[in-house]
């Protein structure tokens, strides 16, 4: 009763606009310049905070020169090489592992994992690299990543474990996280490259904030989920709390473990392109130069690699994840149970050693580089020249009866009226509290100025996260019903998950030039993956004992479908839902390059003008959208869950 008193107070206040245009639109005069006091609290900090025997902005340089000494040190492992200064104007040069060194040691995982077909594509992953003259560019985004993965797994994991002990961390560390994961990484860039400067450090830093929490979540879960006889055993065993912890509980959780260490690498590979931006270099640099000059087949080689970069490490994690305990009946000296790495690291020495003299050896000539950006060129141009006039009918049918209509409809709603809204459905979903803590982040929207902003991209965000959805869910729904569909949607979908956010926006850029359409494409195409995951994992998981008894009594397999599958696994494609919202917000930025005019196109002019508190601002907005719908969607989510009895029927 109360959401539709707000909904109709909604309309009411919409169509009176002008008998109370405070309540319609949000006065400029009540604004609060939250953006201004961010922005002079940055430069205080950077121009005039002293703590006596240093200032902060010294602190920060020496933190960012302590990050830069990893990425430096494998730089000139896969990279650059050593020099040793000597005496007078001698100097020892050490080079850099040969191509073929890195390809060997790679390969040599594959056999020890005994998978011939993970071993084959690692071969010819790189080999692609290496004879597309991409060899260089992908060491360096090997570089950059291998130091934000060991970084973000160890303080993700030392986070999520004092989550675990201590309830007034995990009370802090919850809504950092919710900021950290939601909100746009753009907002980062102007404070990072204020703080540690122009250079790796700044790319780290950033890539650790979009990368790090979902460890430290995972660790903690896993470690809630330990079960009371490990613990006891440890007990037993005279372990103290600190033993407890690390010698019993943290191995025990170890495949929960790699779960977050995937999830660590195939974010922070998303980041390579936005790295980039502030001396990052690599593989992200080529394809952010390929966007700005709209080169789509030398943008196409790079974001292809990194794919099958990502394909790699997500694929080799996940094995040694499942890989189990091995017990040999007798005992095997090292050489014979490492056969595979001691031969890789013979050829990595001898191919390196044989490179001084024979550079062949060393890296890639030249002249043995192929490229394929003609052919990708090619289709490009082909599409534009025979089906431009159906693509341009699709494209102005979308915007003419679909997206400026709802649009327009979304800059008409009340402020007041939607933020009454937002509140009466976070009371009906979860009480009270829920209905305040959704109510003010929606008005603190308006309240520093950005209301016009956030409703174009909650415009553009809703119609993608619908299509994806409208898309999505049946692919899901016929993977989960069909075992081969299934495991053709996973490559897809593992494909497209890999894929950085960038990579989207040079083909549709290409196709459908820059406006709402080409973002709600790129959007679509990035945000479709867990829609499809989550529906095809919610109908797997209902229990077939549910099923059978449906069946039993005459179901068809529609029936089954809409009155047993559906209903049952609705909150876990809800949950879905959630991600693809999720995933969606976070391309708000990058589809502000192809002329959104959105909260994402904001945080763009803070990084043009070097503006930290318009960007964090914006960013703030951005997240609180999305805090508000997670929350909303989990409370329904959990609430469905519960009048289903879906506990009940699993434990049945």
């Amino acid at each position: 009763m109360l959401l539709l008193l707000a909904v109709i107070l909604t309309v009411l206040l919409t169509v009176l606009g002008e008998a109370l245009p405070w309540a319609a639109v949000y006065p400029e005069s009540w604004e609060v310049r939250v953006d201004t006091a961010i922005s002079l609290a940055m430069k205080w900090l950077i121009n005039d905070a002293d703590f006596g025997l240093f200032t902060f902005k010294q602190m920060t340089r020496a933190l960012g020169t302590l990050l830069n000494a990893p990425t430096l040190f494998l730089k000139g492992l896969l990279v650059t090489g050593f020099t040793i200064e000597g005496e007078g104007e001698t100097a020892l040069r050490i080079p850099p592992l040969s191509w073929v060194a890195v390809i060997a040691i790679f390969v040599s995982m594959g056999v020890a994992l005994k998978d011939k077909r993970l071993t084959l594509f690692i071969a010819a992953s790189f080999l692609y690299v290496a004879f597309l003259g991409l060899w260089e560019s992908t060491m360096l985004t090997f570089a950059s990543i291998i130091v934000a993965v060991v970084i973000g797994i160890v303080v993700g994991v030392l986070l999520g474990v004092a989550a675990h002990r201590w309830i007034i961390v995990d009370r802090i560390l919850t809504p950092i996280f919710d900021f950290m994961q939601t909100m746009p990484v753009f907002a980062y860039l102007v404070p990072a490259l204020m703080l540690f400067g122009y250079g790796p450090a700044a790319a780290l830093v950033v890539t650790l904030i979009y990368a790090m929490p979902p460890m430290a979540r995972v660790t903690k879960v896993a470690l809630s989920q330990v079960s009371e006889e490990v613990v006891e055993f440890g007990r037993m065993a005279g372990c103290s709390r600190l033993q407890l912890t690390w010698q019993v509980m943290v191995p025990s959780i170890r495949p929960h473990l790699m779960v977050g260490v995937n999830q660590v690498i195939m974010l922070a590979l998303n980041m390579v392109i936005i790295a980039s931006m502030i001396g990052a270099g690599g593989l992200g640099f080529d394809v952010w130069q390929s966007l700005k000059a709209l080169r789509i087949g030398q943008g196409a080689e790079a974001g292809i690699a990194i794919t099958l970069v990502a394909i790699v490490l997500d694929r080799v994690s996940q094995r040694f994840a499942a890989r189990g305990p091995t017990y040999q009946t007798r005992y095997q000296a090292f050489h014979v149970r490492h056969r595979a790495l001691i031969l890789a690291l013979v050829i990595a020495v001898f191919t390196t050693l044989a490179g001084i003299w024979y550079s062949p050896f060393a890296a890639v000539p030249a002249d043995w580089t192929v490229t394929t950006g003609r052919f990708w060129d090619s289709i490009i141009d082909w599409v534009n020249i025979n089906l431009y006039v159906y693509i341009g009918a699709v494209r102005d049918a979308f915007f003419i009866y679909l997206l400026k209509p709802f649009k327009n409809f979304m800059l008409s709603l009340s402020w007041l009226g939607v933020v009454l809204t937002i509140a009466a459905l976070g009371f009906h979903l979860g009480g009270l509290r829920l209905a305040l803590v959704t109510g003010s982040l929606i008005a603190f929207i308006a309240v520093v100025g950005l209301w016009e902003k956030a409703m174009i991209s909650a415009y553009l965000v809703g119609i993608c996260v619908f299509l994806a959805c409208l898309i999505g869910i049946p692919i899901g729904v016929l993977a989960a019903r069909n075992d081969r569909v299934h495991k053709v949607v996973q490559v897809i979908i593992d494909t497209l998950q890999t894929l950085p956010a960038f990579v989207y926006l040079i083909p549709v850029i290409m196709l459908f030039s820059v406006g709402d359409f080409s973002a709600m494409v790129a959007v679509v195409l990035y945000a479709i993956v867990p829609a499809i995951r989550y529906t095809d994992h919610g109908i797997r998981q209902v229990p077939a004992h549910v099923v059978e008894a449906a069946r039993s009594v005459g179901c068809t397999r529609g029936q089954l479908l809409k009155l047993v599958e559906f209903p049952l696994a609705l909150p876990d494609i809800m949950l879905g839902v959630n991600q693809t919202l999720m995933m969606g917000l976070s391309m708000l930025v990058i589809t502000a390059l192809v002329g959104t005019r959105d909260l994402g196109q904001e945080t763009l002019i803070a990084l043009s003008q070097v503006d930290p508190g318009r960007g964090l601002t914006a960013g703030i907005c951005v997240a609180f959208i999305a805090i508000t719908a997670d929350r909303l969607i989990n409370a329904w989510a959990e609430r469905r869950r519960k009048e289903l009895g879906l506990d009940v029927v699993t434990r049945a």
